[in-house]
């Protein structure tokens, strides 16, 4: 029950509203954000709903830990700008976070209102106004270097992990340069995410900020061709690996070769027309007038179906193994996706790419059923036998998901120890690779995840690395 007279605690009498979307036959035509601008009487409303719980759920469902409840009261009650501040205290990209963070799995699936029925408080559209704001009001200052250590370190990827690690490592006074083997910083918050979910400015004006703070950004540069890690250790007092992971599952059928598409290869591309790079040749990346399909539940296959909508294909079907329920990608986004015309068969799966020449003609498709829970809670899917169905297409994209490049060999350092999975070995406290001074964040540390994860798994690095480097200065003012 509201406390008379409070502004918070609302969510009794205050219905739990998101933004607006555009319609979507509007959405449909453009790479354009969906939601509509919103008013901030409407922001501050929605905050006003937070219960402020004494043990707030919310931040424990962040990976990031921030301080949600602090923020939406601020927000609640009107003070944005130190709204702001709270949410920058815990987060280097909450307006990034609040745009492509799955909240029905995090902060609002943790939601104590959520759980009672009343609807989660819109902590996402919340925190993605408060710093948008921020941003159009000179509110998001400049960094800030810290005195001068007379250290350097190397971070080796410009994706969320090491963009963060290389934001707190400038505020310590370190000098940092970001090894990016693209042409354009941002891994995939820039080439991976469509812009329907995360507009490209977004990611330049931070982008833009990091440099204007000092960060040195060596583009067009791959370690392995233009360096060797030990190369790049002996420049600089500490390393930090960020690379991600980029090879993709493959798919395996009869039938799946040269002419599958990846997912990582669609939207690169696609990235890169909404860019204004110079068009593609190869026409297997483009779904204007075709029948696709795009195998997987994920993310990234939400993303690759989106996008062949927008790119005008003739249809677009999504086939996924389980069933919705089961589905790990966002409900979020396979809501869109469905209200711009993508068609899901549940309980599928491919039993072989069906081609005549060189052309794909179709998917042939295995109806499946969920058996027994497997050792994560989820139930395993099972062949249903005599169940089959030939679906046309004349593109197939393949979304299952991406696994760690062979680092230690392409960085010419086979003492640098990978897991059994092929991401980076690293201590549990520090980070630290088998190598001194070579640290790793992100998911080539704990393989393909969340942004947000990344995001805290760099700030922790960051951390490591400079407890490393206090011990260095500390070692040799002692030898003085």
């Amino acid at each position: 029950m509201r406390l008379r007279g409070h502004p918070l605690l609302r969510f009794v009498d205050i219905d739990q509203a998101y933004p607006g979307k555009r319609a979507e036959s509007e959405r449909r035509t453009d790479f354009l954000e969906i939601y509509q601008p919103v008013e901030i009487s409407k922001v501050a409303e929605q905050a006003s709903r937070c219960s402020q719980c004494g043990v707030p759920f919310c931040q424990t469902g962040c990976p990031l830990q921030n301080n949600i409840p602090d923020w939406l009261m601020l927000a609640g009650t009107g003070r944005m700008q130190e709204a702001y501040e709270a949410s920058a205290a815990t987060s280097t990209m909450p307006e990034i976070c609040g745009r492509i963070c799955p909240q029905d799995r995090l902060c609002e699936g943790s939601c104590v209102v959520e759980k009672s029925g009343h609807g989660a408080v819109t902590i996402g559209a919340v925190e993605q106004f408060i710093t948008d704001t921020a941003w159009d009001e000179g509110w998001v200052t400049p960094i800030v270097p810290g005195a001068p250590r007379g250290q350097s370190v190397g971070v080796i990827g410009s994706g969320p992990a090491g963009l963060a690690a290389a934001e707190r490592l400038r505020e310590a006074g370190c000098e940092v340069t970001v090894y990016e083997r693209a042409d354009r910083a941002g891994g995939l918050l820039m080439y991976g995410i469509p812009g329907f979910k995360l507009d490209k400015h977004v990611v330049q004006r931070r982008l833009d900020r990091l440099a204007a703070g000092g960060v040195v950004f060596k583009l067009n540069f791959e370690i392995g061709r233009d360096a060797s890690l030990a190369g790049l250790r002996s420049q600089h007092d500490a390393v930090l690996i960020a690379t991600g992971v980029y090879a993709a599952r493959q798919l395996v059928c009869p039938g799946a070769g040269d002419e599958i598409v990846q997912a990582l290869d669609y939207l690169i591309r696609s990235n890169r027309d909404g860019l204004g790079d110079p068009k593609a040749t190869d026409e297997r990346l483009s779904a204007e007038g075709k029948d696709v399909i795009v195998i997987g539940g994920g993310d990234t296959a939400m993303d690759c179906v989106r996008t062949a909508i927008r790119q005008r294909a003739r249809s677009v079907t999504c086939l996924y193994r389980r069933d919705r329920a089961n589905m790990p990608g966002s409900a979020r986004e396979v809501r869109h996706a469905e209200e711009e015309g993508v068609v899901f068969e549940w309980l599928s799966a491919p039993l072989a790419v069906l081609s005549q020449g060189a052309d794909v003609t179709g998917v042939r498709v295995q109806r499946m059923r969920l058996g027994a829970s497997d050792a994560s809670g989820r139930r395993t899917p099972e062949v249903d036998a005599g169940k089959t169905v030939d679906l046309p297409a004349d593109m197939v994209i393949s979304a299952l998901g991406f696994q760690p490049e062979n680092l230690s060999e392409q960085f010419e350092a086979p003492e640098l120890n990978l897991t059994e999975w092929g991401t980076i070995e690293s201590d549990p406290d520090s980070s630290m690779t088998s190598l001194n001074g070579v640290f790793v964040a992100g998911d080539i540390q704990r393989g393909a995840s969340l942004v947000v994860r990344a995001i805290r798994d760099g700030l922790d690095a960051a951390r490591s690395i400079e407890n490393y480097l206090d011990n260095r200065l500390a070692v040799l003012g002692a030898a003085e």
